[in-house]
C-alpha cells in the first residue's frame, strides 16, 4: 500500500480526499519474471484498501488455471484475455483489483517476449497530448494553477461546486486553450442546461458525467438540449455498460482503474467505437505504474486525460516522460518499462 501525497490540492465534487490518495503495488512473477502492476480502490465503485487486499489473493488463485506461459505473441495475447475471463468468473466487479493483477501480468508478458507494452498489444506509439486537471478550489486559485500549467494543449476543470462559472471565467483569463468540465455527478438537470449556453461561449468542448451514474433519462434529456459533446464516466465502468448508454451521451471515459486493467480497457474502447461513440481515456490519480499501462491503449482514444502522475508531489515510478508537445513518449524497455524510485 502506497500513500501518494498531492502537488497541490485535489477535490472533486464528491466528498473523497484532496490532499492524498492510497494505491496499491501489486508484483507477481512467473518463471522468474516479475511484473509489477497498481491497484488504485475508488469508494464509488465499491472499492477500498480493504477490498483490494482482500480480493487480490483470490484473483491470483483462479489464475493457477491458465497454465504456462506462452513464448509466441499470438498465443500470450490469447493467454492474457483468457486471464481476464478467469477473474471474471472467480469475482464480479473489482474493476481496480483486477487491473493490479492484469497490468503485472501484461509486464510480465512483455519483458518475457522482450516488447514493450504497446507493441504486446498491437497499438501504436503515437499518441494524443494529454490535458492536466484541476480541482475545486476558490475561482482565484484555480485560475494561479491554470496559469502555471498554460503550457498544457488543454486543461479539464473540475466542476460541481458553487462557484462553477466564476471558476471557468477566471481560468479562461489566463488560459486560451480549450477547456473539459467534469461535475463528477454533481449537477442537477436544469441548472446543468443553464449553463450550457455559457459553457460554450467560454470555450468548454466537452461535459463529463453531469449527473448520477445511473441518471440516464437526465443524462439523454441533457444531450438533446447541448451544443457539447455529454460523456459519461461514473456511467461507464466496464464494456458491458456501453449498450445502455447508446443514444444517451456521446462518449464514453474509459480508465484501467475502473474497467480492470489494459486488456479490458483497449476492449471497452474498441466496443465503444463499433456503437458510435467518441472516448476519452483517463485515470485516477495515479503513480507512472498506472499511467503507463494506460498509456499503452492511449493512441486508439480520441482525448486524453492521463495526468495522475503529473498531480503527484512525488511520484514513486518513473520511466514515463512527456515530450514538448505533452505527448506521452512510451517506454522502449519489454513490458511496462517503468523504474522505481527512492525505497518502493
Amino acid at each position: 500500500v502506497l500513500r501518494l501525497l498531492f502537488r497541490d490540492p485535489f477535490r472533486i465534487a464528491r466528498a473523497e480526499s484532496s490532499e492524498s490518495a492510497d494505491t496499491v503495488l501489486t508484483r507477481l512473477a512467473i518463471d522468474g519474471v516479475e511484473g509489477i502492476g497498481e491497484a488504485y480502490p475508488v469508494p464509488y465503485y465499491g472499492e477500498t484498501l480493504e477490498t483490494v487486499v482482500a480480493v487480490a489473493p483470490r484473483l491470483v488463485a483462479v489464475l493457477d488455471d491458465l497454465g504456462p506461459l506462452p513464448r509466441s505473441q499470438d498465443e500470450v495475447l490469447t493467454w492474457l484475455a483468457r486471464s481476464t475471463e478467469l477473474m471474471a468468473e472467480a469475482i464480479g466487479n473489482h474493476g481496480g483489483a483486477k487491473a493490479g493483477i492484469d497490468i503485472a501480468l501484461h509486464d510480465i508478458a512483455g519483458q518475457a517476449l522482450g516488447l514493450p507494452l504497446w507493441r504486446l498489444i498491437g497499438t501504436s506509439d503515437q499518441v494524443p497530448p494529454t490535458d492536466y486537471s484541476l480541482g475545486i478550489d476558490e475561482p482565484a486559485t484555480v485560475a494561479e494553477r491554470a496559469r502555471r500549467v498554460a503550457d498544457f494543449p488543454a486543461l479539464k476543470i473540475k466542476v460541481g461546486g458553487t462557484a462553477d462559472l466564476e471558476t471557468l471565467e477566471a481560468v479562461r483569463a489566463v488560459f486560451d486553450g480549450p477547456l473539459r468540465v467534469d461535475a463528477n455527478t454533481g449537477w442537477e438537470p436544469e441548472a446543468a442546461a443553464a449553463l450550457i449556453p455559457e459553457l460554450a461561449r467560454l470555450g468548454v468542448e466537452l461535459v463529463e458525467q453531469p449527473f448520477g451514474a445511473r441518471q440516464l433519462a437526465e443524462l439523454r434529456w441533457l444531450r438533446e438540449r447541448s451544443s457539447l459533446p455529454i460523456m459519461a464516466d461514473e456511467s461507464a465502468v466496464f464494456e458491458a455498460d456501453l449498450p445502455m448508454l447508446e443514444g444517451v451521451v456521446d462518449g464514453v471515459v474509459v480508465k484501467l482503474a475502473k474497467c480492470g486493467g489494459v486488456g479490458p480497457a483497449l476492449r471497452m474502447i474498441r466496443r465503444a467505437r463499433e456503437l458510435g461513440m467518441k472516448v476519452m481515456l483517463g485515470c485516477m490519480v495515479e503513480s507512472s505504474v498506472g499511467i503507463a499501462a494506460a498509456a499503452a491503449v492511449a493512441s486508439e482514444v480520441d482525448w486524453l486525460d492521463l495526468d495522475g502522475n503529473l498531480l503527484l508531489a512525488d511520484d514513486p515510478f518513473g520511466g514515463i516522460e512527456l515530450d514538448g508537445d505533452h505527448r506521452w513518449q512510451l517506454p522502449a524497455a519489454p513490458g511496462l518499462g517503468v523504474t522505481r524510485s527512492g525505497n518502493v
